[in-house]
């Protein structure tokens, strides 16, 4: 069947090389077949994204995400991300407040430039004080009336996005413009900012079998039978849910 196919890079799609190179060929056959679209849906900045790619043999995806779903790129040779869904991220966003207000938190220690975008502002927070200090920006970025939502995964990365952008949002964009049903769709992590691809609708989920601790508890405290946890990782995981929901033979 044809089918939408969004997927997390790092530590989901890549790292196997031999498994991904035999997924890739898998999809390769099914997208010339029957139509099938992929999606590459990553906490990369575009320039982090082209590393990767030219590191790892990538198939060309359909349409790319990036920076945590706050930016898509319709044609992904293109640098400039489409204006609907940017638009879509405007409105109550204030980055220069974002800042000013996350500037107030020592333990706050901005990423590097090339992570900053302009719908995202990271920061590594230590998970020794993440607990202490995440409650207490919230309430902070509250007052400001911004339009905000915090994303920390992997024990170290926050970032701070517009409230209607993440990764979720950005793949039900893609889904509605494609016209694709979402029990034809399915989404692949491995961490916290793939919660959002989970948790969104009905899109049937794999979680690869090497997926942090912060998306195994969720995914246990929020079961259901349209989400796979894979035994095996990364994309030999993604083989696995994509043959247990009957996307691939």
């Amino acid at each position: 069947m044809k089918f939408l196919f969004v997927t997390d890079l790092d530590n989901t799609l890549v790292g196997d090389d031999a498994a991904l190179a035999f997924l890739n060929d898998r999809l390769s056959s099914y997208r010339q077949e029957y139509g099938t679209k992929i999606v590459y849906s990553t906490g990369r900045s575009l320039v982090s994204y082209k590393h990767l790619r030219s590191e790892k043999h990538l198939l060309d995806p359909d349409a790319l995400v990036t920076a945590v779903g706050t930016e898509v790129y319709l044609n992904p040779q293109d640098e400039t991300p489409d204006s609907q869904w940017s638009q879509q991220l405007s409105p109550g966003w204030d980055r220069a407040r974002v800042l000013e207000t996350a500037g107030q938190f020592a333990d706050l220690l901005a990423q590097p430039d090339s992570e900053q975008r302009p719908f995202k502002v990271s920061y590594f927070l230590s998970e020794t004080v993440a607990p202490e200090v995440l409650p207490r920006l919230e309430d902070k970025l509250k007052e400001q009336d911004l339009n905000f939502k915090l994303v920390y995964s992997g024990g170290k990365d926050l970032d701070i996005l517009p409230e209607k952008g993440d990764k979720g949002l950005a793949m039900q964009f893609l889904r509605q413009k494609w016209q694709i049903p979402p029990e034809k769709t399915v989404v692949c992590g491995d961490s916290g900012n793939d919660i959002a691809l989970f948790s969104v609708g009905t899109e049937r989920g794999i979680i690869v079998g090497n997926a942090l601790p912060e998306l195994r508890q969720w995914h246990e405290a929020n079961g259901t039978d349209y989400r796979y946890l894979a035994q095996k990782a990364c994309a030999a995981g993604i083989w696995e849910g994509l043959q247990y929901f009957g996307f691939i033979q």
